[in-house]
């Protein structure tokens, strides 16, 4: 769609946004990327249970914290199972994997390395968004374009305006709409 509206060129990159708590829509964006799709930046969102967005921005994975029932609840989750996938592909070792998950698994906590931590930046960064700014994104998308979007996507496109707003970065983006807002309705209708 966006080469049929000339809105990016053949080859082009784009940047990634995806609605995320177990990691693994995105990292699928990643492999993606690694097998030649022209990605740039992938952009993880999400809810109050940001444990993914302090993970990207500090290389800390701590799910010692408060958990939240959200409007957004295909995302609410503390340990994102895909993650694991995605710290081998980046180290290619085992053991330092193993490593992670048993801390993980022990206190609920690990630190990656900075070389790790050096290569997540790189790629990935992290946004969250609480349950007032889910249900404006549903209201104003629908005033603005007409458009309905679930809980979950509007979580994504907050994130992709914080990513915007932070960087500067206007490279056309595709966001990851994985959900039906009909399958929220309550939510949705609340918030419009």
């Amino acid at each position: 769609d966006l080469l049929r509206d000339e809105k990016i060129a053949p080859g082009q990159a784009v940047n990634v946004c995806v609605p995320t708590g177990n990691f693994g829509n995105i990292l699928a964006a990643y492999y993606a990327r690694e097998m030649g799709l022209p990605i740039d930046q992938l952009i993880c969102a999400s809810n109050s249970n940001n444990v993914l967005t302090e993970f990207l921005r500090e290389g800390v994975y701590d799910r010692n914290r408060t958990f939240y029932n959200t409007i957004s609840p295909s995302m609410d989750i503390l340990i994102s199972s895909n993650l694991e996938r995605l710290l081998y592909s980046l180290t290619q070792d085992p053991a330092e994997v193993k490593h992670y998950m048993a801390r993980l698994a022990e206190v609920g906590r690990y630190q990656v390395s900075d070389r790790v931590k050096g290569k997540l930046q790189k790629r990935f960064r992290g946004y969250c968004c609480g349950e007032p700014e889910t249900r404006q994104i549903i209201r104003s998308m629908y005033e603005k374009h007409g458009y309905l979007i679930d809980t979950h996507t509007a979580v994504a496109f907050s994130a992709l305006e914080q990513y915007r707003q932070e960087t500067g970065d206007d490279t056309p983006a595709i966001v990851a709409s994985t959900a039906s807002p009909f399958k929220f309705c309550s939510s949705v209708l609340a918030a419009l």
